[in-house]
């Protein structure tokens, strides 16, 4: 046994898991604050909680700066990564105003599917499995989120699903940039830019947030506390207080952590097993609102996120199946 792998595919099952288990978190923490408010300041100690990693490669030396790549390049680099982050996570925020943990993981993982369809614009070849797994995901997507007539689909899934298309478009953008700038970099700055344009969010927009989401669905009652309402309030930090292990995990766990984590498993990791092992996150998310948030997962439900896993799978079938070793740029 290459006990090399082995410890790499025991960081990335951690991985995994950390990020699984934040969807309960993100949607824990709007039961206490707004969904902009909580991006803002997770994003912003996600930002922050990197910033030792980058310190310690820059001492010794291992951050990459491409020949012609200026602050001021970097900057609208990072902004550009954090613009279609915010969105992204924005809508998944959101989603999870009317759906479950588990159902948020895995339809947030239909971005592993939906990347490379959207490559074929940018000139990549896109085989038969992807396809494959794009119709097998769409049925997934069915026994998700409607299993009974249209009128029964879950609105919460369908902004995810929004979401999951802003996910492999920041895929195939930070594809593109990391050549052109350290992943490092790229990922602290698009935190920050995220959690600005989230922080004016929470401000601007926040209230009308919560007016549309009790319009939607009356019945759920929104029982979480605007930027807006945190500043003129009472009881704010009592709220806090109940939105800071959320809030901390979301940020320091499921960013910091778990990034790490995944940087350093990958260089050990053969392809297929790091693709395999990532593609838990959807089954620990469902797990942990089983757990914790004591969500219902239904037969139907159980067989979508089989479905979604297996399209997941095959979708990278180049990649499990691959006669050489892929190699890691870091």
């Amino acid at each position: 046994m290459d006990k090399r792998a082995f410890r790499a595919d025991i960081l990335l099952l951690l991985t995994a898991g950390i990020w699984g288990f934040g969807f309960v978190a993100q949607a824990s923490g709007m039961e206490y604050v707004g969904p902009f408010t909580y991006n803002g300041i997770r994003f912003i100690l996600g930002g922050v909680s990197l910033l030792p990693l980058i310190f310690f490669r820059k001492a010794k030396g291992k951050l990459q700066t491409p020949p012609g790549t200026g602050r001021g390049k970097q900057l609208a680099f990072t902004a550009a990564a954090g613009s279609v982050l915010f969105i992204a996570v924005a809508f998944q925020q959101l989603g999870l105003m009317f759906t479950t943990a588990g159902n948020a993981g895995f339809i947030t993982g239909f971005y592993i599917v939906l990347t490379p369809v959207f490559g074929i614009f940018l000139g990549k070849k896109t085989r038969l499995p992807t396809w494959a797994g794009m119709a097998i995901a769409l049925a997934g997507l069915y026994f998700i989120s409607m299993p009974g007539d249209v009128s029964a689909i879950n609105r919460g899934d369908i902004i995810t699903l929004v979401s999951a298309v802003f996910w492999a478009g920041h895929i195939l953008l930070v594809d593109h940039l990391v050549q052109k700038i350290d992943p490092l970099i790229l990922s602290s700055g698009q935190f920050a830019f995220c959690a600005l344009f989230a922080s004016i969010a929470a401000v601007v927009i926040e209230p009308f947030v919560k007016s549309w989401a009790f319009f939607m669905a009356p019945d759920n009652l929104q029982v979480w506390k605007s930027f807006a309402e945190l500043l003129a309030g009472p009881g704010t930090p009592e709220i806090l207080a109940g939105a800071a292990i959320p809030i901390l995990y979301g940020g320091i766990a499921s960013v910091g952590i778990a990034y790490t984590l995944q940087v350093v498993a990958q260089k050990d990791a053969p392809p297929a097993h790091a693709t395999i092992i990532l593609c838990l996150e959807g089954g620990f998310a469902a797990l942990g609102g089983f757990l914790l948030r004591k969500e219902e997962i239904r037969p139907l439900t159980l067989l979508g996120f089989a479905f979604m896993l297996c399209a997941m799978l095959i979708t990278q079938w180049d990649v499990l199946f691959a006669k050489k070793p892929l190699q890691n740029p870091n």
